[in-house]
């Protein structure tokens, strides 16, 4: 299938936690066979959604394995092995190579500002920990204090595994300038979908997929259709919805995992600390989501 099964709607899982806030492998499964059974074409593992600035190696691991039980084989696993530090995410990279994900991603080292080689090696030594999976540059400039440049990216293009980049910076041309030298590129702020899929975007990975699958589907069916319009209409119902997320007093995957609670999916627990739990007028607003969300499905899926 080369890279053309990395097309369409990727949702970022969330952490899966029990009541005493450990990773808890039957949530992960039940979580992950509730997404797949929406019809989405693959699953983000480990990045920013699962919380994995907080987790340590074990929990990642116990989390892929977990998704790899469920979809292995039925959906596409990219699986975000980043650590602050190489070793690590070498260890991480070779266990994911041995579940046998579809690609590995990596956001840049954090912390230290590096120059360009030194980010190349870290993501190259990262790589060739899995030396048979696929590489995906993961670009987040706005949390990880390093923006991926043209010049890096040709240079990480000397590494044949390396197919693409999960684009969540803001500027929508960066897709275009991606793009532009020969990788696939996913859309990731959800409030662009539809612009990064016009730039080209093969698909999108996105932090709020998991709450509202199905109009995500529907705006890249859409928009691969040409039907523009249409697409917008759905896509600016979800941005009020992402605004509305945004409003909560706890952090935003504390209110996405209500309500999903909400809508009648899997309880997957809360948020690890320093991530802060909901208040009670936060579970006010999650049902007012929740009824924004199942009004949008309604209306337009």
């Amino acid at each position: 299938m080369g890279t053309k099964k990395y097309q369409g709607i990727f949702p970022a899982l969330y952490a899966c936690y029990d009541e005493n806030g450990t990773v808890s492998p039957d949530r992960v499964k039940a979580f992950t066979q509730y997404l797949m059974d929406k019809g989405v074409q693959g699953l983000y593992v480990g990045g920013s959604s699962g919380e994995c600035i907080y987790q340590s190696k074990e929990d990642r691991k116990k989390t892929l394995e977990a998704v790899m039980e469920v979809a292995k084989g039925k959906l596409v696993i990219i699986a975000h092995v980043a650590c602050n530090n190489t070793e690590d995410s070498q260890e991480l990279a070779a266990h994911a190579e041995n579940l046998g994900v579809d690609a590995i991603a990596s956001i840049p080292p954090i912390y230290f500002h590096l120059p360009d080689h030194a980010i190349a090696k870290y993501w190259n030594d990262i790589s060739a920990a899995a030396p048979n999976t696929d590489f995906i540059i993961y670009n987040i400039p706005q949390l990880a204090g390093v923006s991926l440049s043209v010049n890096l990216l040709r240079e990480m293009k000397k590494n044949p595994k390396v197919i693409g980049v999960k684009n969540s910076s803001m500027p929508v041309q960066d897709i275009q300038l991606f793009r532009d030298e020969g990788v696939i590129v996913f859309n990731g702020p959800d409030e662009q979908l539809i612009s990064g899929l016009a730039m080209g975007a093969s698909g999108g990975i996105g932090g709020t997929y998991g709450a509202m699958p199905e109009l995500y589907l529907k705006i890249f069916d859409l928009v691969s259709g040409g039907e523009i319009e249409a697409a917008r209409e759905i896509q600016n119902a979800a941005c009020r919805i992402i605004y509305k997320m945004c409003s909560t007093h706890g952090n935003m995957y504390a209110a996405i995992k209500e309500i999903i609670r909400i809508q009648g999916g899997p309880d997957i627990g809360g948020v690890k600390a320093p991530l802060v739990d909901l208040t009670d007028e936060d579970k006010i607003i999650c049902q007012e989501i929740a009824d924004m969300i199942a009004e949008a499905i309604k209306k337009y899926c």
